[in-house]
């Protein structure tokens, strides 16, 4: 069977994906988005800071936008993409893990990021109701209220001061990793207190957050836990493609979005984890005008050499 062909691929439909393929769809291009409907944002809620949809659940915003793009023509396929090979000359060829295959004359990544979480029991379950990476998403619901922040990784003493602005009430757990004396006098500076010992379990019962529990039995009593996670790109493509990474694993890209690899883009948390929504929408819009922008210039060319 002929793979069916597309002017773009999207592989990920989360709220950059989306936007790119709403662009593209009034656009007058053929589309199509491959997306496993796992997104990033899954076990919140609600999200914040995306104007007039402030608090709007993401799963209800994600429904809606999937028929906003299909009212324009943009093929939804609800699978995994497992495979993606090809070049901008003879085209791409994506599969996805139900053996579907569609071909594409560019294509955007919009896969995001994976968050690494600590292998502490209660981590998983804490996460995006009481164990908390988004001060700017979450901050204000959980304003003035006592609050930690989960120590010992990378920046959590700087993401402390950033916590509290919003709760006088700060703890700084450092779990097993002492601040430097400079470190404590900028906590104490703030009224940060800090707890020593190692975290060992995170503690929720039903809808509520029980509080953390250190390696000498104390438990902290916080109504959240705001951490900092390190974060893994999905540029599995962008590599088996044979386009540059950085160090950290993200792709290098022009301020279009555009990877080393001709015909692929990258858009959204795979650009910049720290995206709240908004951002990877707006984000996504300016890169799918770029990509029609290249489609504009090979159909030209195209038209010009059938005047020869």
């Amino acid at each position: 069977m002929t793979p069916e062909q597309f002017d773009v691929a999207i592989i990920g439909g989360g709220a950059a994906g989306l936007s790119a393929a709403l662009t593209l769809g009034r656009s007058r291009r053929s589309v199509v988005v491959i997306d496993a409907g796992m997104p990033r944002n899954a076990p919140a809620s609600h999200m914040h800071g995306f104007l007039s949809r402030d608090g709007f659940p993401p799963a209800e915003m994600l429904q809606l936008a999937r028929k906003e793009v299909a009212g324009y023509g943009v093929r939804l396929l609800p699978h995994a993409a497992t495979t993606v090979r090809g070049d901008v000359e003879s085209g791409f060829a994506i599969r996805t893990g139900d053996s579907i295959e569609v071909t594409a004359r560019r294509i955007i990544l919009a896969t995001g990021v994976e968050d690494r979480l600590p292998a502490i029991p209660g981590v998983r379950e804490a996460w995006g109701r009481f164990l908390l990476h988004c001060p700017y998403c979450h901050g204000y619901e959980v304003r003035d209220r006592p609050l930690a922040v989960f120590g010992g990784l990378p920046g959590a003493i700087q993401y402390a001061l950033l916590i509290r602005e919003w709760t006088s009430d700060l703890t700084y757990l450092t779990n097993g990793v002492t601040p430097s004396d400079d470190e404590s006098r900028t906590l104490r500076a703030r009224g940060i207190s800090v707890r020593d010992g190692r975290i060992t379990a995170l503690l929720t019962d039903g809808d509520r957050f029980a509080g953390v529990r250190l390696d000498d039995g104390r438990t902290v009593a916080a109504d959240a836990v705001f951490m900092r996670p390190t974060s893994r790109p999905r540029t599995e493509f962008v590599a088996s493609l044979g386009g540059a990474l950085s160090p950290e694993g993200f792709a290098h890209v022009d301020p279009s979005g555009r990877t080393t690899i001709p015909g692929v883009w990258v858009t959204g948390n795979l650009v910049d984890p720290r995206a709240q929504v908004i951002t990877a929408a707006g984000h996504a819009n300016a890169v799918a005008m770029d990509v029609n922008s290249a489609l504009v210039g090979d159909d030209t060319q195209t038209a010009l050499l059938t005047l020869d």
